[in-house]
């Protein structure tokens, strides 16, 4: 792979700033990325290199997240988080842009799509759950409690375990072998930055969550009128909804890629993705 760098920046949005980081050269259509909860858009660097080689690419801080201010609003909901995003997209200069979102980021990239039919030419969503009202229900309980620092630091204990035991189980909090995944954990490395960037988020990482739960995505996702891939690894635990996903959206296609464990993996995912969206 070719020796890319990552840039970082702001971008001023009506909340606050939008922390991003950027690779590749200016293109006619950039390719914008929205990551996963909790954590930031470093957990898509393996894409955002991969992807630079060929096209400029941007991967968000989802609002509340990593570096990003928080939504204005106490109790966000999911088109908060999206008219954040769009507007970090309207202050970095860009106007029609691919667009690929992961798990809350895909809730996210579904609804840019559907606020800006015009703007988005190519819409990649990657692992989402269809939950029903009782998963719905606990999540919202029990997935994402709101933080706050205590003198004994036991916030921090909890975002450490709470981060390794999604590699663990799911939901992370049904810790019994009905529930484990078999993933396994990864790196301490990517452990460490993946706590890292939550306790950075402590007060404000569960909005996002909280918003992504919520959304009626039953009801949002047929109104995708953009050329859509609905792509997701076996392993993932939302991929027991894959096909449904696929079915609500007109005309979407379906992927199963490998993820981006592995540098082999992040490679045979990029190949999957790029031959749908350069076939625009």
């Amino acid at each position: 792979m070719s020796q890319l760098t990552i840039r970082r920046g702001f971008a001023q949005v009506p909340d606050g700033q939008v922390h991003y980081r950027t690779a590749g050269q200016p293109c006619r259509v950039p390719l914008v990325l929205l990551h996963a909860s909790p954590g930031s858009s470093r957990a898509l660097d393996p894409l955002t290199l991969r992807f630079g080689r060929s096209r400029q690419v941007f991967a968000l801080d989802t609002m509340g997240n990593g570096d990003s201010s928080p939504p204005a609003v106490a109790d966000p909901h999911i088109t908060d988080f999206s008219a954040g995003a769009l507007a970090a997209i309207d202050n970095l200069g860009i106007g029609q842009f691919d667009l690929y979102g992961t798990h809350t980021g895909a809730g996210i990239a579904a609804e840019i799509a559907i606020a800006a039919p015009t703007r988005v030419r190519r819409l990649v969503l990657d692992g989402v759950g269809l939950y029903n009202e009782e998963e719905i229900a606990d999540m919202l309980a029990r997935y994402a409690p709101k933080l706050e620092p205590d003198l004994e630091a036991r916030y921090v204990m909890w975002i450490w375990h709470f981060v390794r035991d999604t590699y663990s189980f799911w939901p992370w909090y049904r810790r019994d072998p009905e529930h484990a995944r078999s993933v396994g954990l990864p790196s301490v490395d990517v452990l460490h930055d993946k706590f890292v960037d939550v306790l950075k988020a402590a007060r404000t990482y569960h909005l996002s969550y909280r918003a992504s739960i919520s959304q009626s995505k039953r009801e949002r996702f047929p109104l995708i009128k953009v050329p859509t891939l609905v792509a997701c690894t076996a392993s993932d635990m939302l991929f027991r909804w894959h096909d449904q996903v696929v079915a609500l959206i007109p005309g979407a296609q379906r992927a199963v890629t490998e993820g981006i464990g592995t540098g082999q993996a992040a490679e045979e995912t990029v190949s999957e993705i790029s031959r749908f969206l350069d076939a625009g």
